[in-house]
């Protein structure tokens, strides 16, 4: 199963020469690109030591023994090694240390090797159960928490096993003090070190988890989108420029549809179906979470698409960079007196709430058409847009037993 040979090489540590003029030998292990080491607790002088051949010379009786135990070393080493071979189980090179040494290897796992473990299957799986944008993200997080651990425990990695609730209070303090994030992006990052500790109660690696009385701290999301009256306004307006006016259709094709970057910019014909309706829908994958999308095309989406019926591309709207597209809606909101912070995502929301919410279509259809994985999600992004359309009805509703009772 594993095809990667074990490097096993004793080195000097000519920095720590002691007063009888002898320096350490530590032994460095080298398996799948990764690297341990340790002490043997032997000592030599550098002027005996053929670094190339392994051994101390010339053959003397002490140094005789000293090879004698340096072969028993590596002896004891491949031994250990062989033996996780013949399990057929993935297992490192802390792994094959800790079989050394006779300690437990599944306890005796690191943070960092099981996030590294868990990187290396969603690497296997994007484009599959993975968007590769969402697989960066996780490789971010890993580099966000290699930092982490160094800065606040001066550490290159710390022991599953020796994990609290202090650990996430560090990280929550370390994430806000030296890298200025806010509370959402903390949570976010929070979450996936829970899904890496789940996957070392899986594994066998950890007994329970030591953060299941950990509970996320409340933040305010305020959900912004177009409101009616901006939305017509951007819709009414004529740009001269027509990368500007091709920018302002697809941004409004996707608040009548919802679609996001990545599925508005690989839109084509053969995502446009008849549905069973008679009415034509979209029909894709969605990248972020593979799970299925229909929308009916709304008019004006449909009237949009046909403004770009005879592009060369095969594609249905012009293509365009996310980061151009997103410049360019800075411009155009500057143009239309829309004081928002104008990004593609914002016609996400304006679907969600605007189009669909506001119109009174139920939540669970929202999170269909969204393609969210579960209500859930939907329910903690708009629930506070149902309850001022709730409002707002009320109000409504008494303002006319008012006028009925007067």
């Amino acid at each position: 199963m594993y095809q990667d040979k074990l490097s096993v090489l004793f080195v000097l540590q000519k920095a720590k020469l002691n007063k009888k003029g002898l320096c350490p030998i530590k032994c460095r292990l080298t398996y799948m690109k990764k690297r341990r080491a340790f002490s043997t607790g032997l000592f030599i002088n550098p002027d005996f030591w053929n670094s190339k051949k392994q051994k101390a010379f010339p053959p003397t009786e002490q140094n005789e023994l000293l090879n004698s135990q340096l072969s028993l070393i590596s002896q004891k080493i491949n031994k250990a090694f062989f033996m996780l071979q013949v399990q057929d189980e993935e297992f490192d090179v802390a792994d094959i240390l800790y079989a050394y040494q006779g300690k437990n290897v599944k306890k005796n796992k690191t943070f960092l090797e099981t996030m590294a473990l868990h990187n290396s299957r969603m690497k296997k799986l994007v484009g599959k159960s993975y968007a590769p944008r969402y697989f960066e993200k996780w490789l971010g997080t890993e580099t966000l928490l290699k930092d982490f651990i160094s800065f606040t425990y001066k550490k290159s990695d710390v022991l599953l096993s020796s994990l609290t609730m202090k650990f996430l209070e560090d990280l929550d303090y370390f994430l806000k003090s030296e890298k200025g994030h806010k509370q959402i992006t903390v949570n976010k990052c929070i979450q996936r070190v829970r899904k890496v500790i789940s996957l070392a109660i899986s594994e066998g690696y950890l007994q329970r988890d030591p953060f299941i009385s950990y509970k996320p701290k409340r933040y305010k999301k305020e959900v912004l989108f177009l409101t009616q009256q901006e939305l017509k306004l951007l819709e009414e307006k004529v740009f001269v420029q027509e990368r500007l006016q091709q920018v302002r259709d697809m941004f409004v094709f996707c608040c009548y549809t919802g679609l996001a970057y990545a599925e508005m910019s690989s839109l084509t014909r053969k995502n446009v179906e008849i549905g069973f309706d008679c009415v034509e829908w979209i029909k894709m994958k969605r990248k972020k979470t593979s799970s299925q999308l229909a929308i009916p095309l709304l008019p004006k989406a449909k009237s949009i698409l046909e403004l770009y019926s005879d592009l060369p591309s095969g594609k249905l709207l012009p293509v365009i960079s996310n980061q151009k597209f997103n410049s360019y809606l800075k411009e155009i909101a500057g143009v239309c007196g829309i004081e928002k912070r104008m990004t593609h995502h914002l016609a996400r929301k304006t679907f969600a709430t605007t189009v669909l919410l506001y119109n009174d279509v139920p939540m669970e259809i929202v999170s269909e058409l969204l393609g969210h994985s579960n209500m859930s999600i939907t329910q903690a992004h708009y629930g506070k847009v149902v309850q001022k359309s709730i409002s707002e009805q009320m109000k409504s509703l008494a303002e006319k037993l008012k006028v009925k009772e007067g």
